[in-house]
């Protein structure tokens, strides 16, 4: 299991965006390419922790899609003043 926690998964999967946001497929997308381990039969288990966290975490910030921008669903981003603590690692897993 990779070494992050959920929100650290969260960002790298933003930062991956030239533009720096990203709809939740996107982030499933992100995290189960970069990730193996997420690469599973059955990823609803860590998918319901990246919702739970994306709605919970003040760190993200749902962008919603411009009039020009048709699709389903918002975009995520990064509150700027959360930014550094997520770059720092403060969110990192913590060990059991």
């Amino acid at each position: 299991k990779p070494p992050y926690s959920y929100s650290t998964l969260i960002a790298q999967a933003v930062w991956s965006r030239p533009d720096s946001k990203i709809t939740l497929a996107g982030i499933y997308q992100f995290i189960m390419t970069t990730y193996k381990y997420y690469d599973m039969d059955d990823p609803s288990g860590w998918q319901n922790s990246i919702r739970h966290n994306l709605s919970l975490n003040k760190a993200f910030v749902r962008v919603a899609r411009g009039p020009d921008d048709p699709g389903k669903g918002a975009f995520w981003s990064i509150d700027p003043s959360h930014a550094e603590q997520l770059r720092s690692g403060l969110y990192r897993r913590r060990s059991r």
